[in-house]
């Protein structure tokens, strides 16, 4: 789809196309089936691979609170932020490396290894006892590996949807939502009312994974033609300020973003609630965000993706502030289930308005990549500095109020995306 403006300087993007002059002789539009058995099978997979990604990294919570009380009671609440915040980072930041490989050779010969490898990690985290193993197991091969499946998923369904792409992105990432309602409850149940231990309910959850894998490996498949004969990494697109700019205001945005989902139990706690209902306001949390990933989908289809990004930001940053009120478990539960829906409206259309900027379907995957590696330092810095916030000042409220201010600034900058790529249009 993409082909160079009159004066060289940028590939033409599908929303330059749609406002070119009748008068110009207009490039061909790449093919979006929006639909057909490829295609939701594609979501499918994707929904397999965000269960198994960020829904496992969404239930962190519950590790952090769990290690703290026990297999590393000897460690700071920023030190074991460090184990989760390693894993994000890995996360996005392998996308550099499966982006590229994406747009050249699909995404099967990427996700059979890497999903085994991650099966493997989760394994391996099951027999630590010693913070460093915890590093390299759950962090270092359980982020790599989670990364290098993620990406090219997400890819997938942007390559078969253009239209329907924030929906169809919606229903795949529900599946993250849906693992951060089961994974705490199991784990709570697993870790504090049987005689598994901490082996065993690590274990149980790594074959459940394993079935996923299974299936997504077996029916993933890519709706462009193999980009071959160029860099692997487009450096053009950061020339362009809907692509850089979204990307630095998603960096702040994810930067408090991931505050909740890591110290909710903790906070739970420290204002007197019980062990057991601080693990639940993490699965009550993500039952909010998988509504907010299938509506927020469903909503960007009328209001625009752009616009119900930046809006979604904006309540998370004053919801944020809100926190700093909360004291019952009334309170809590609300906070979790509102949190939960719009930093789920967040976390399912960013990718959409990244592939929104990409001149080419074969090209998403770079886009995707490029952006992703950049976020992963957000992912990597955010929960260490507020742990480091908690531990040092004693209080939970020093890092709520950094995460609501960096929040807020993000959504600011998305807002300036928004009007660099679609300028005054109302519907973007």
């Amino acid at each position: 789809m993409s082909k160079h403006s009159s004066n060289g300087s940028r590939p033409v993007s599908i929303i330059d196309m749609e406002k070119a002059p009748d008068d110009k002789v207009q490039p061909p539009k790449p093919s979006f089936p929006e639909g057909g058995t490829q295609a939701w099978l594609a979501v499918l997979a994707c929904w397999c691979i965000m269960f198994n990604t960020f829904g496992y990294i969404n239930a962190f919570g519950i590790y952090e609170s769990y290690y703290k009380a026990t297999l590393l009671n000897d460690q700071s609440e920023s030190n074991i932020a460090w184990i989760g915040s390693i894993q994000v980072f890995f996360m996005f930041s392998a996308g550099l490396i499966s982006g590229p490989m994406m747009d050249r050779y699909g995404p099967r010969v990427i996700l059979i290894p890497c999903s085994l490898l991650f099966i493997a990690s989760v394994m391996l985290t099951s027999l630590c006892t010693t913070y460093y193993q915890f590093i390299l197991a759950q962090g270092v091969l359980g982020g790599v590996t989670n990364g290098l499946t993620y990406t090219p998923a997400l890819t997938s369904v942007n390559q078969y949807f253009f239209q329907k792409r924030p929906l169809a992105m919606g229903i795949a990432s529900s599946g993250s939502s849906l693992a951060g309602v089961i994974f705490p409850i199991a784990l709570n149940r697993m870790l504090n009312k049987s005689t598994l231990g901490f082996g065993w309910s690590v274990r149980v959850l790594g074959f459940l994974m394993l079935a996923l894998s299974i299936i997504s490996c077996a029916v993933i498949s890519s709706n462009a033609p193999k980009r071959k004969g160029s860099a692997p990494f487009l450096l053009a697109a950061w020339k362009h300020p809907a692509y850089y700019l979204q990307i630095a205001g998603l960096f702040l945005v994810f930067w408090a973003m991931f505050v909740p989902f890591f110290y909710i139990p903790g906070y739970a706690e420290s204002v007197r609630i019980s062990v057991d209902m601080s693990f639940y306001l993490i699965a009550i949390l993500n039952a909010g965000s998988l509504f907010g990933r299938l509506l927020g989908g469903a909503l960007a289809n009328r209001v625009g993706r752009f616009n119900t990004l930046t809006g979604a930001s904006v309540v998370c940053g004053i919801l944020i502030f809100c926190w700093l009120r909360i004291t019952s478990l009334g309170g809590m539960i609300a906070f979790s289930l509102l949190f939960g829906f719009f930093s789920g409206t967040v976390i399912g259309l960013f990718p959409a308005t990244i592939a929104m900027t990409a001149g080419k379907p074969n090209e998403i995957g770079s886009y995707m990549g490029m952006a992703l590696g950049v976020l992963s330092f957000s992912g990597l810095t955010g929960t260490p500095i507020t742990g480091a916030m908690i531990s040092t000042y004693g209080s939970y409220h020093p890092a709520i109020l950094f995460a609501g201010v960096v929040c807020l600034l993000g959504a600011a900058i998305v807002l300036g995306a928004r009007v660099c790529l679609a300028g005054g249009k109302i519907v973007a």
